[in-house]
């Protein structure tokens, strides 16, 4: 019976994790990473982790092509794929499904 509220406790965590990535970029999914054991938190806050860091650069280079218009609209592609992203992410994570993201440079092992 501990094993499943542990399997719980680490579902619960992965969904955060992943949705936490919306709204503090990649400080949330580090400070999980960082604190959590071995096993499916961890897996998830790194899988989150290296997606945030990734939207990060791909913000900034949103923010250098800005300077010739085209980067205002691919932030918002940028934003959108985020969002969709780690609303899928969740979803899996709460089926108990490991997910990984695409086009995510594996930053963190």
């Amino acid at each position: 019976m501990e094993n499943t509220v542990q399997k719980t406790e680490d579902r619960t965590l992965g969904i955060l994790v992943h949705i936490l990535g919306l709204f503090t970029s990649w400080l949330g999914p580090l400070i999980v990473y960082l604190v959590s054991k071995d096993g499916m938190t961890k897996d998830n806050a790194r899988e989150s982790l290296n997606f945030q860091i990734t939207v990060m650069l791909a913000y900034l280079l949103c923010m250098v092509l800005a300077l010739v218009l085209i980067g205002i609209f691919m932030m918002w592609i940028v934003f959108i794929a985020d969002l969709i992203l780690c609303i899928v992410a969740a979803v899996k994570t709460s089926n108990g499904e490991s997910y990984r993201y695409p086009m995510t440079l594996r930053l963190i092992k």
